[in-house]
C-alpha cells in the first residue's frame, strides 16, 4: 500500500505488505517527521493488532530526514516486536540516526526497583539522625512560638482575631457532636461493664464513683486530646503543608511576615481556648451515659448524682483540667511543626498529616503517663 498526499507539508512514502512467511515489511521514504509519520504509525498499529506478524523489517534506506518522532516510531515497534518474542530488522538506518536510536534506547527501558540492604546499625544511626533532627526542630519551633506568643500577649492588636475565631469554629463547635457521642458512649460502656463486674459483690452503686474518677482524670482528657489529634491536628498540618508546597510559606516571608505569628499562634490559640470546654461536654455526656445504665438498673438518679459528686473533688477536675489543656498545645503544636515540615511533592501532604497523627497520639501518651508519675508523687 502505497500512501502521498501532495497537500502533506513534509512529504512521505511508504509500502507496507506483509509476506507469506508472515513477516511484515515496511518500505519507508522520504522525511520522517512530526506532521508525516502518523499514518505509518496507524498502519502499522492497526496490522499488530489484528494479527501479530512473525517478525518485522523497516527499511529506511531511503529516508533522507529523521526527527524524534521518526526515531520514536522506530522504537516504540521494535519494542513490541521484541516484547512479542518476534525479531525485528531496521535495513539502511544511517549512522547519524543510528547513533541517535542508541542514546534514546535507553529511554524505553523499565525502571529497576532499587535495593538497599542495609544492615540493623545503620537502620538503627540512620533513625537516631532522624530522631535527632526532628527534636532540634521541634524545640526551635517551641522557642520561635514562644517569643511570638509572648510578642502577642503583649500587643493583643498583632493577633488576627479573625482566624483565631475562624479557628475556634472548626476546632471547637463542629467537634461537639462527635465529642458529645463519644462520651456519651464511653460512659455507657464503662458504666455497664463495671455494674456487671461488681455485681458480684453488691458494690453496683460504686459504678458512679469509678465512673467519676476514670473519666474526669483520664478518659475524657485523653480521648478529647486523641479526636482533636486525629481531627484537628491533621488539619492544621494539611493546611501548613498545602501553603509550603504551593510556596505560600514564601511568600509570607518575602513579605516580611513571620509564618509563625500569621499561621501558628492563631491555631494554637484557639486549640488552647477551646479544647477544655470540649473535655467539659465529654465528661458531662459521659455522666448522662453512666445515668442511663444506672436508671436501667433500677438505682435513682439522686443517689447517682451524690455518689458521683462524692467521687470527684477538686484536685481530680483541676488536674484533669490542666493535663488536656497541655495535651491541646501538644496536638496543636505537632499539627504546625509537621505542616512546616512538608517537602515537596504529591505526597507531601500526606506524609505529613499522618506524621502530625501518629507523633501527637504518641506525644499524648507519654505525656500522659508522666502525668500520673507526678500527681502521684504529688499525692494528687
Amino acid at each position: 500500500m502505497s500512501k502521498s498526499s501532495p497537500a502533506d507539508p513534509i512529504p512521505l512514502d511508504f509500502t507496507v505488505k506483509t509476506g507469506a512467511d508472515g513477516v511484515l515489511r515496511a518500505v519507508v521514504q522520504g522525511r520522517m517527521e512530526a506532521g508525516s509519520i502518523s499514518p505509518l504509525w496507524k498502519d502499522l498499529a492497526s496490522r499488530l493488532k489484528k494479527k501479530f506478524p512473525a517478525g518485522l523489517v523497516l527499511n529506511v534506506e531511503k529516508v533522507d530526514y529523521m526527527d524524534m518522532s521518526g526515531q520514536a516510531l522506530l522504537l516504540h515497534f521494535s519494542r513490541l516486536m521484541r516484547d512479542g518474542n518476534a525479531p525485528v530488522e531496521i535495513k539502511g538506518l544511517r549512522p547519524d540516526f543510528r547513533h541517535i536510536q542508541e542514546q534514546i534506547g535507553c529511554f524505553d527501558c523499565s525502571p529497576k526497583p532499587l535495593s538497599f540492604k542495609g544492615s540493623l546499625f545503620e537502620d538503627l544511626g540512620r533513625a537516631a539522625v532522624n530522631l535527632g533532627r526532628d527534636t532540634r526542630q521541634f524545640f526551635s519551633f517551641v522557642g520561635e512560638f514562644v517569643a511570638a506568643f509572648t510578642y502577642s500577649l503583649f500587643r493583643p492588636g498583632s493577633v488576627r482575631w479573625k482566624d483565631v475565631l475562624l479557628h475556634i469554629e472548626k476546632v471547637g463547635s463542629r467537634a461537639v457532636f462527635i465529642i458529645a457521642l463519644m462520651g456519651f458512649l464511653i460512659g455507657v460502656i464503662i458504666a455497664f461493664q463495671s455494674a456487671l463486674a461488681l455485681r458480684a459483690f453488691g458494690a453496683e452503686l460504686f459504678v458512679a464513683k469509678l465512673l467519676g474518677l476514670s473519666i474526669v482524670r483520664e478518659l475524657g482528657p485523653l480521648v478529647t486530646a486523641i479526636i482533636l489529634a486525629g481531627r484537628s491536628g491533621s488539619a492544621f498540618a494539611a493546611e501548613i503543608g498545602t501553603m509550603k508546597t504551593n510556596e505560600e510559606i514564601n511568600a509570607l516571608q518575602t513579605m516580611g511576615l513571620s509564618p509563625i505569628n500569621f499561621l501558628v499562634v492563631p491555631k494554637m490559640l484557639a486549640a488552647m481556648l477551646v479544647t477544655p470546654l470540649l473535655c467539659l461536654f465529654f465528661c458531662l455526656f459521659s455522666f448522662m451515659g453512666g445515668a442511663l445504665v444506672m436508671l436501667s438498673l433500677d438505682f435513682t438518679l439522686t443517689s447517682y448524682i451524690h455518689q458521683l459528686s462524692s467521687s470527684i473533688g477538686i484536685n481530680d477536675f483541676l488536674g484533669g483540667m490542666f493535663k488536656v489543656f497541655v495535651f491541646s498545645i501538644l496536638v496543636a503544636w505537632i499539627g504546625c511543626v509537621r505542616g512546616l515540615q512538608t517537602g515537596s511533592g504529591a505526597r507531601a501532604v500526606g506524609d505529613s498529616t499522618t506524621s502530625a497523627v501518629v507523633s501527637a497520639i504518641v506525644l499524648i501518651i507519654l505525656a500522659d503517663g508522666i502525668f500520673a508519675v507526678v500527681y502521684y508523687l504529688l499525692g494528687i
